[in-house]
């Protein structure tokens, strides 16, 4: 995709972008109500690709910092797949019951429990491909897609979410488009989204020297998955990674900042 020019001002006006998203999920043959409802969540689910799980997995990190916060006991799973837009998830099937996610896990003895939650998860996060949102080939897949997984999380008693991507490296104006399609499909939808690619940005405007992604100029370095994590934090849990702990190994300026950045972004936006 070829860039379209935009300013270091433009990404920097998308510093506060945020809309928190939560998600339900229910087990049984019969969806239960949304418990969650500004809660702090006890499970989530990520439903995505290759950005979330590059450095170990983003949920890895994310549970890394509300151990450290003091928000313990938080389950998660990540569903990923390569490469993949959203349209190659099946998200009705993650609840089926008796088959979907969360059936069994494993004891602390390697034995096997078998799971009886009311509802799988209290949360979905939902990622598109990197440019999905805003490639003209994909894009009206991209809002077909959120408003029919939309419909399967609710279905299941739930309550999605979509996880606002960031730019590609060497094309910085992809910030505002991404971020344009993912708001539109959330108000379309009634979803909030998180916004890591305007956290990014910001990021990149104020600490140029910190390298938020691989070499490949697309996926995220460990800081980037950090600063990823750090937004989930700050919009779903709704408390600030500001000061935590932990660093994921990262130099403590470098996690300060990013934490601040995060914390920033999600207070800033007025959708």
């Amino acid at each position: 995709m070829k860039p379209l020019h935009s300013t270091t001002a433009r990404a920097a006006r998308w510093f506060g972008i945020t809309v928190i998203a939560a998600a339900l999920v229910a087990c049984g043959t019969t969806p239960s109500a949304p418990r969650f409802q500004g809660e702090t969540p006890a499970s989530l689910l990520w439903v995505g690709n290759s950005f979330f799980y590059f450095n170990n997995s983003m949920h890895g990190h994310l549970g890394g910092l509300l151990n450290a916060g003091g928000l313990r006991g938080i389950r998660q799973t990540s569903v990923t797949i390569s490469g993949a837009g959203l349209d190659w998830h099946d998200m009705a099937s993650h609840f089926r019951p008796g088959t979907g996610m969360a059936r069994y896990s494993f004891t602390p003895t390697n034995d096997v429990a078998f799971n009886q939650f009311q509802r799988a998860y209290d949360m979905v996060l939902m990622m598109d491909c990197s440019q999905c949102p805003i490639h003209p080939k994909l894009q009206q897949a991209f809002h077909d897609t959120a408003k029919a997984h939309a419909g399967a999380a609710r279905q299941a008693g739930a309550e999605p979410a979509l996880f606002l991507s960031w730019a590609y490296q060497d094309q910085p104006q992809m910030t505002q488009r991404l971020a344009d399609e993912y708001l539109k499909a959330g108000r379309a939808n009634g979803m909030r989204v998180v916004p890591a690619g305007p956290a990014f940005a910001a990021s990149i405007a104020r600490r140029p020297d910190v390298n938020l992604y691989a070499p490949d100029k697309r996926h995220p370095s460990l800081a980037g998955t950090y600063l990823g994590a750090a937004v989930v934090m700050a919009s779903l849990f709704k408390k600030s990674p500001v000061g935590n702990t932990y660093t994921a190994g990262l130099a403590p300026d470098v996690a300060l900042h990013l934490q601040t950045v995060a914390w920033e972004t999600v207070q800033s936006f007025k959708p």
